[in-house]
């Protein structure tokens, strides 16, 4: 029961180190896209990937944290499929309307929970759901503002559907089944998720833009940019690993929607773009669902936590002897000593 503080506190410092550096590298990459006129954003996500991997090497070869091997193709396979994800994404709103982007966006919540039904066995309370569904409708009502479907835009939706769930919820399987931290899981697998990206990135953005990325006249200001928004890209993706690890992908996506608000809110107030009673309408309704989801799952996770802890000591005492019990509580707790290791780690 000590170590339950310690750990809600590791899960709030990834939920807001989230939430801040997204919304700031939106911010930044808006201003980078839409006012320098900078628009290869899949290129820049490779980029944005190798200076993560190179600033957690450096932070491995001062000791900040220790690497842990994974099986490579495991590795490999999770890499190169996140990898994929972002392309599909990218390609998804390049050949969709805004709208159906969004649309695309919303589909991986229901998606997720029925992969996680389906293969994992885990179980949603009919509450959560509840919650879930009001998310989803008043990101619906904010953000979506037409619907135009195409056959194309339709089938790279669906991939970027189906390989950004797999992805997530391999992000938060591994770092439990393989018991590696979110950073050692990052460092392993950066190096493929920026190579698959760095190769198609160009190709990519090309067919999307009609611009090529080499031909392109970077001026001071604009490396500047580029600069910010990969040192904010660390912060990014260190806190998306730590965030589906410590906590669950469906978790992440609802942290997504509530990012989603900030941005619309934040457009209005800093950059003035236009803002309607829908759009405040919506807010509104997600921001109620997202109270509903973290209050019922609060609720679920006191419940477990006053059955588990019995069946845990019956079974310490029942299977181990005295001097061991120490060593198991450590393994079992091993959660809530990550949370505070990584603590320290995105401190510095």
């Amino acid at each position: 029961m000590g170590e339950m503080p310690s750990i809600q506190v590791g899960v709030i410092s990834a939920l807001f180190l989230s939430v801040a550096s997204s919304v700031s590298i939106v911010i930044c990459n808006k201003a980078l896209m839409s006012n320098l006129g900078f628009p290869f954003a899949t290129t820049l996500t490779s980029w944005h990937l190798m200076v993560t991997f190179c600033t957690l090497h450096v932070a491995q070869r001062f000791n900040l944290f220790e690497a842990k091997p994974v099986d490579m193709k495991t590795v490999m396979f999770f890499g190169v499929l996140n990898g994929v994800s972002i392309g599909f994404l990218n390609l998804s709103l390049g050949f969709n309307s805004i709208g159906f982007y969004q649309m695309t966006k919303l589909a991986i919540i229901p998606f997720t929970v029925m992969l996680e039904t389906l293969f994992l066995k885990k179980q949603f309370s009919s509450k959560i759901k509840l919650s879930l569904f009001l998310l989803l409708v008043g990101v619906g009502i904010a953000s979506i503002t037409d619907l135009q479907l195409n056959f194309l835009g339709t089938i790279l939706s669906l991939l970027a559907i189906i390989t950004t769930c797999v992805g997530q919820i391999l992000t938060n399987t591994i770092q439990k089944k393989l018991n590696v931290s979110s950073t050692q899981l990052l460092y392993q697998s950066a190096p493929f998720q920026a190579a698959i990206l760095f190769v198609s990135g160009p190709l990519v953005d090309q067919m999307l833009t009609k611009q090529n990325v080499f031909a392109y006249k970077y001026s001071p200001i604009v490396l500047g940019f580029i600069i910010l928004s990969c040192l904010i890209a660390v912060s990014v993706n260190f806190s998306t690993f730590l965030v589906i690890g410590k906590t669950s992908p469906v978790t992440y996506q609802v942290l997504g929607h509530l990012k989603t608000c900030l941005v619309l809110a934040f457009g209005f107030t800093l950059l003035h773009d236009p803002f309607t009673e829908r759009n405040l309408i919506g807010i509104l309704v997600a921001i109620f669902g997202m109270g509903l989801y973290s209050y019922f799952c609060t609720q679920d996770n006191k419940k477990k936590h006053s059955i588990d802890p019995p069946l845990a000591s019956q079974v310490k005492d029942k299977d181990n002897p005295p001097f061991l019990a120490g060593k198991n509580i450590g393994i079992q707790e091993n959660e809530s000593h990550e949370a505070k290791k990584l603590s320290k780690e995105s401190l510095v």
